[in-house]
């Protein structure tokens, strides 16, 4: 397990990174990247999304020029309040919550869509997420998650296990299929200087 796969050192890491976050974010998860992970799903206005790591908002930006409302949820409080300032705190279209990928705080059945993009190299039992994931989307809902694709070079896969979870479709189908989804899918994605540094996957909960 990663040094950064542990609740409390991913929040003190974010407690420093979220005042730069945005400034460093576009080098490793743009717009065209997001533009291009949004087009694989099946958005309509009226759907309800949960955007799970939203982070400062990057993502929930971009979902909410295809939807009119999102619910977004960090275990960071430093980046929420990052986000806060864009949105605002208590008010659509942006319902925020402070809380775990692993315990979801919404009921089974809420959603049409939940994303997230840039957090789950930090869950320490990413099948656990996963699994609430499933939980709270309605059924045939679909999920999209982006995460760190699993490097080819030997040295980079070493420091790749040091620092947090990366991991190749294999390991993707691996893990959403035990977690109950079904048609599972992969895209890779990245800025031009690393086309294939992100692996989206998207799939569906059971009918």
């Amino acid at each position: 397990m990663g040094v950064l796969e542990n609740k409390a050192r991913a929040r003190l890491f974010y407690k420093y990174l979220s005042t730069v976050y945005d400034r460093i974010n576009p080098f490793v998860w743009n717009e065209e990247m997001r533009t291009a992970a949004l087009e694989l799903l099946d958005l309509e206005s009226e759907m309800t999304v949960l955007d799970v790591g939203c982070g400062t908002g990057f993502a929930t930006a971009g979902l909410l020029e295809h939807v009119d409302e999102v619910y977004a949820l960090d275990q960071s409080e430093h980046q929420l309040e990052q986000a806060y300032a864009k949105f605002g705190k208590r008010a659509p279209p942006v319902h925020f919550h402070r809380g775990d990928a692993e315990r979801l705080p919404f009921a089974t059945d809420t959603f049409d869509v939940v994303w997230s993009s840039g957090s789950i190299e930090y869950w320490p039992t990413p099948i656990l997420a996963l699994r609430e994931f499933r939980r709270v989307l309605k059924p045939g809902g679909q999920v999209l998650v982006v995460g760190p694709n699993y490097p080819d070079n030997f040295l980079a896969q070493k420091l790749a296990d040091s620092i947090m979870l990366f991991y190749d479709e294999y390991e993707a189908d691996r893990m959403f299929k035990r977690a109950g989804f079904e048609d599972v899918k992969h895209a890779f994605m990245g800025p031009s200087y690393n086309p294939e540094v992100a692996i989206t996957t998207i799939a569906r909960a059971p009918e």
